[in-house]
């Protein structure tokens, strides 16, 4: 009975949820930027929370299943290179301060492989993974690493549900104020994801950088100072 439940559920492909990712992260963004503290500012980051996790997702569905693991990586690294002088421009981030989200997939990617060689070793290297991205200052910290092991282990059990609700209870104790805890409910995506990857996504390597671009042109036109 619960099978066929979870199997009615179970309808996203990962192109749905890619889609659903990048218009939230969108959604995040235009409000950060464009809406400065506004009630309409508050709904888009509650809503831009269940952007993370979702690539979180999208990453782990990756590592599992690409054919050149080398490759996908040097992929996530040179976007995130290309993409982090766009970052600080578009949101007014001195060099250094903060590192764009795709270094800490790139660093929660080379922890998804070293825990699935090393699995003795895996609490180790996602501990180690956590204080790196703390100590570089990667978008999302300690925090990111964490989310996306647990991601990472996701499996339809009571055991993972309870650990996961622990986690997002914690992040709204230690993270109190930025509705950071809202990303809990990506796992409701995660139990409707039925695994199949849908339509090529060539474009979404691209997005990160094209968005925060565009975004960062439309402000500099509206004259709309960064940050």
């Amino acid at each position: 009975m619960s099978s066929d439940l979870s199997a009615r559920f179970a309808t996203l492909t990962n192109y749905q949820i890619k889609l659903l990712a990048a218009g939230l992260m969108v959604i995040d963004h235009v409000g950060y930027v464009f809406l400065d503290e506004t009630d309409w500012a508050m709904l888009c980051y509650g809503l831009g929370r269940l952007s993370f996790p979702l690539f979180a997702w999208l990453l782990v569905q990756g590592e599992a299943h690409t054919q050149n693991f080398h490759q996908y990586a040097l992929r996530l690294l040179g976007m995130a290179i290309l993409s982090q002088p766009i970052y600080q421009l578009t949101f007014g981030i001195a060099l250094f301060e903060d590192f764009n989200i795709l270094f800490t997939l790139l660093l929660g990617l080379l922890c998804l492989r070293a825990a699935r060689q090393w699995p003795r070793w895996a609490v180790l290297i996602w501990l180690v993974g956590a204080i790196a991205a703390e100590l570089a200052n990667f978008n999302y910290d300690a925090y990111g690493i964490a989310l996306i092991a647990l991601i990472g282990n996701y499996k339809p059990t009571p055991l993972w549900w309870t650990v996961w609700c622990i986690f997002t209870a914690l992040t709204a104790v230690v993270m109190s104020g930025n509705f950071q805890f809202l990303a809990g409910f990506a796992a409701l995506i995660f139990a409707c994801a039925n695994h199949e990857r849908g339509p090529k996504a060539r474009w979404f390597y691209w997005f990160y950088p094209a968005h925060i671009g565009l975004i960062g042109l439309a402000a500099f036109g509206l004259n709309r100072p960064a940050g």
